[in-house]
């Protein structure tokens, strides 16, 4: 159906655009610092997560109930951004546990 041609091409679209993430990308999409974008220790990207979860739930809910200051730009951005730091923190947690 149309609708699932939808979900797999912004899929497809979120997939290819987190393997070309830009860590500086990151502040035009929630409100971090310099600091906090160059972090790399896991409270920081856990913290990161948690700021960019919560951006994606407000971009959900602008989408779904039709507001007009939803912005499917955006909402690709904080899925690509948000899959990026997600598997950033599996290997810093891996590494973590081999130590």
């Amino acid at each position: 159906t149309m609708r699932v041609r939808a979900w797999r091409a912004v899929d497809a679209t979120i997939h290819s655009g987190s393997a070309t993430y830009v860590r500086a990308h990151l502040a035009r999409l929630i409100p971090v610092g310099p600091g906090e974008c160059a972090a790399t220790d896991v409270a920081a990207t856990r913290h990161i997560l948690l700021k960019l979860a919560r951006a994606m739930r407000g971009e959900r809910a602008r989408g779904k109930a039709g507001h007009w200051m939803y912005d499917l730009n955006r909402h690709i951005g904080l899925a690509q951004a948000y899959r990026v730091k997600k598997a950033r923190l599996k290997t810093q947690t891996d590494r973590k546990a081999k130590k």
